[in-house]
């Protein structure tokens, strides 16, 4: 798969360093992967992945310490990174619409708003 937005990831662990392992660790494999739907990324991933509608998955990253919202285009084998950040952060986004619930923004979100 192709990812999309690369340059979060990297914004992201390069301010939380506990981050950039697991993160080049699921770049890696999901680089390689070649998934049709919902039910490889199960396979693969098992419990440290949900999925949300229009495509969007959430995976829990570095033993559940960091949370990373992807939207799969498996036509196109893609994937665009919308949300990484902390449990903390994830916490206060609306995991369907990216939206923080507070005035405050947190994370690393890559729609504007």
């Amino acid at each position: 798969m192709q990812i999309i937005a690369l340059r979060i990831l990297k914004l992201f662990w390069e301010d939380n360093s506990q981050a950039e392992k697991p993160l080049r660790t699921w770049y890696g494999v999901a680089t390689k992967a070649e998934w049709t739907g919902p039910a490889d990324v199960k396979e693969q991933f098992g419990a440290s992945v949900d999925f949300v509608a229009d495509n969007r998955m959430i995976f829990d990253i570095g033993g559940n310490k960091f949370r990373l919202i992807v939207r799969a285009s498996y036509q196109y084998k893609a994937l665009m990174v919308k949300f990484i950040g902390t449990h903390a952060q994830y916490d206060k986004i609306d995991p369907m619409t990216w939206e923080v619930k507070s005035e405050r923004r947190h994370g690393y979100p890559t729609d504007p708003q």
